[in-house]
């Protein structure tokens, strides 16, 4: 999002629901990358992200009229953006939740040796990038919903502790607290198992075959490497402030951050073309 005063905000907001059509591109361009971000990192696939964000952009429109301005658009959409999230339950991982014991009991017993190429010859290296991505993401559904979105949001936007207890209506001591032990469980993870991020003998280039064959990755569908990245200055700007969380040295340097796709780009500007906006707005 271009850097815009709360002022300048608040006056598109008001154009906006005035009908004017300009501004509403302008907001919801302005959200529509961190709101995917978030929704990937919650629900763990693409697919589901672009969903997901399809139906939280389509809320922020229909509830535009109720921004009254008493915190930024960006931290009144972020709340809106994780209250839906938290209660998702049309993604791959609500009925079959996931758990650190059976990653790691998945770690330590799969069978990857032996297998046939399954990789259809793409390059190696590029799927191992892919499952490196895919698989550092999914491990984040090993946290339930609320100490995921936590770690989302002080570990990847790097939310001041203030802004991230008004959008989760916590304090921000039990934000900061919390944060804390989600990060440092989730480094003790990657320690004892990740060769990629730790020192635990997983890796991704071992694993590419067993990945293939359990349908983790697709040699023909690879979103993570063909997406593309959002300089991490872009995701600092959103935050109004920033602030120490705790010390843990761990660099998480798997939380990337994507553009939206363009088929979601497409759907979304489909949306705001169309004659049903207003009915929209107005239900």
């Amino acid at each position: 999002m271009n850097k815009k005063t709360n002022t300048e905000l608040q006056v598109l907001v008001e154009k906006a629901t005035s009908g004017d059509k300009s501004a509403l591109e302008t907001l919801i361009a302005g959200v529509q990358d961190i709101v995917f971000n978030l929704s990937l990192r919650m629900l763990g696939t693409f697919a589901d992200a672009e969903d997901a964000t399809q139906d939280i952009l389509l809320k922020i429109i229909t509830h535009l009229s109720s921004f009254r301005g008493d915190s930024s658009f960006t931290t009144w959409a972020f709340r809106i953006a994780a209250n839906h999230l938290k209660n998702y339950k049309k993604h791959m991982f609500a009925n079959c939740p996931l758990n650190f014991e059976y990653y790691g009991n998945d770690i330590e017993n799969a069978k990857i040796q032996d297998l046939p190429d399954l990789t259809q010859n793409v390059e190696k290296n590029i799927l191992a990038e892919e499952l490196k991505m895919s698989c550092t993401n999914v491990m984040l559904q090993c946290l339930d919903t609320e100490s995921r979105c936590i770690f989302i949001l002080g570990t990847m936007f790097k939310l001041d502790s203030r802004i991230a207890g008004e959008i989760l209506e916590i304090t921000p001591e039990a934000y900061r607290k919390r944060l804390s032990r989600i990060r440092k469980k989730m480094a003790d993870f990657l320690s004892e198992y990740c060769g990629e991020y730790g020192d635990g003998r997983c890796k991704c280039r071992n694993r590419l075959n067993y990945a293939i064959q359990s349908h983790r990755l697709n040699p023909l569908q690879l979103d993570y490497t063909a997406a593309a990245q959002i300089p991490i200055q872009t995701i600092i700007d959103v935050k109004n402030a920033m602030e120490d969380i705790d010390d843990l040295s761990q660099d998480f340097s798997f939380c990337k951050t994507y553009q939206s796709p363009e088929r979601m780009k497409h759907l979304i500007q489909e949306l705001l073309d169309s004659k049903q906006l207003s009915i929209i707005q107005k239900s």
